[in-house]
């Protein structure tokens, strides 16, 4: 998430969650918000749960999740055209959430059967092995960018492995998170998993309460830190993905139309609302002129009214986060930046902001060591492939990175240098189903999905069997 959207604000005085359409600004439905007294007995009752919970067998819970995701799947299109309505992301884009969220639980649900902890080698007359426990009671918050996608996937991996769940969607989505959360309620056996509906402050006692085992976080680095400081009084187990930084590095090598369309895709998908999007790039001198014209064309592509709307590119959630786009790109102008399409807010209802590109930036600019989340390009050009990397990997995050060239040696070279959990070569998105990564530095730390999710919910008891004396 975008740095300026900080965790611990003014409690939540109205008792209602009120946001506008991103699209035209209208008013959308309030939503009740929980109470302090609201998280206490969630978390109690959730822990009463928690034996009888931990107690069904693995294969059992693996069963639930699959009626979890067929009863979501029968409610996709629901909760997708909420998640549209709220966070003004397309609704096929939406629904394709929706889907990968079932996904996720279909995927867990086969996961934890077979996951396996390990024998160890003891004396011949013993048996020493390892065994999988659930830690407890989880707190799981989680963004408004793909709100059904990432709550599944670690719900999903909290519940499989025996935790009971407590969980906090983004108050940018209120609505959609209470739908999704009815979904999961619906299913499971009683109190073993709840939706607290709130704000900043409502997070800050869910994951502050003492009787919660583990957190699970995917936000902004700003709250990370703020629960960071939280969990270390309370002992809980914490997991977090949190803002990303992401680079691109273009060799001289490539075709730079190819390299454009990748460029844009990276920056401009879900108007660079996504914790993997394209925040800088660094483009070799040799193919730069020609790149940021294919670029540029993209952009200007994407800021052309379509044939049934004033925009085509989608708006930005809300106002706040708009505000703080564009004061980033106004910092890089008035720092000697150049745009070359873009960097004005249209007239007009909603919060929509154009596809921007900005060239002549370097990294002592804001928007390239700061996390924008929003449709912003900001190109900087290198002498050589090794500037280019050098300067990509100046960075305090530690997420992700795309490299795009046709030299072995110049991918490998990125590979070793670059210090993030996961490097691209010669593609912006994508990924074997079930791979995971762990973020470095500000950016997280812990597995926030893949195989190793079930090993972040769970803890390892190691056990010595020996025959006793007759």
């Amino acid at each position: 998430m975008a740095e300026p959207v900080l965790w611990l604000s003014e409690p939540d005085v109205s008792g209602e969650i009120r946001i506008l359409d991103p699209h035209d600004g209208s008013a959308l439905p309030a939503v009740p918000v929980a109470t302090e007294q609201d998280v206490a007995d969630a978390v109690h009752n959730a822990r009463h749960a928690l034996p009888g919970w931990r107690a069904t067998p693995i294969a059992d819970r693996g069963a639930a999740l699959h009626r979890i995701a067929r009863a979501l799947g029968e409610r996709a299109e629901a909760i997708a055209e909420l998640n549209h309505r709220e966070t003004g992301r397309p609704t096929s884009e939406a629904l394709a959430g929706v889907m990968a969220g079932v996904a996720g639980l279909e995927q867990y649900a086969e996961y934890a059967p077979l996951h396996r902890a390990s024998s160890l080698n003891g004396p011949s007359d013993a048996l020493d092995l390892e065994r999988r426990e659930p830690r407890g009671v989880a707190a799981i918050v989680t963004p408004w960018n793909d709100p059904v996608a990432v709550a599944c996937g670690l719900i999903g991996a909290a519940l499989v492995m025996g935790n009971t769940v407590v969980h906090k969607p983004s108050e940018r989505c209120p609505a959609t998170g209470r739908m999704l959360g009815e979904v999961f309620a619906g299913i499971l056996p009683r109190d073993v998993f709840h939706t607290l509906v709130g704000g900043p402050q409502l997070g800050a006692e869910l994951v502050g309460d003492q009787g919660v085992d583990v957190v699970a976080h995917v936000g902004s680095t700003a709250t990370g830190r703020e629960i960071a400081r939280l969990v270390a009084d309370t002992g809980a187990h914490f997991i977090r993905e949190n803002g990303g930084n992401d680079a691109l590095i273009v060799d001289e090598n490539v075709d730079p139309d190819w390299a454009a369309e990748q460029a844009a895709t990276g920056a401009f998908t879900n108007s660079g609302q996504l914790c993997t999007s394209v925040e800088r790039i660094y483009v070799t001198e040799g193919v730069a002129s020609e790149f940021l014209d294919r670029l540029v064309e993209r952009a200007n592509a994407l800021n052309a009214p379509g044939p049934d709307a004033p925009h085509s590119l989608a708006p930005l959630v809300d106002e706040r986060l708009r505000e703080a786009v564009h004061e980033q790109v106004e910092d890089a102008l008035l720092r000697g930046a150049t745009a070359l399409t873009g960097a004005e807010i249209p007239s007009g209802s909603g919060s929509y902001y154009p596809a921007t590109v900005l060239t002549g930036c370097s990294n002592e600019l804001r928007i390239m060591r700061e996390e924008t989340f929003g449709p912003v390009a900001p190109v900087q050009v290198c002498g050589t492939f090794e500037d280019a990397v050098a300067a990509a990997s100046e960075d305090r995050y530690g997420l992700a990175c795309t490299v795009l060239t046709h030299s072995l040696e110049h991918a490998l070279e990125a590979v070793d240098r670059m210090d993030v959990g996961t490097v691209k070569v010669n593609g912006v998105f994508g990924g074997a189903p079930g791979g995971a990564a762990q973020p470095r530095h500000d950016s997280g730390d812990g597995f926030g999905y893949g195989p190793e999710l079930l090993d972040e919910m769970s803890h390892v008891k190691v056990v010595h069997l020996q025959a006793g004396v007759l």
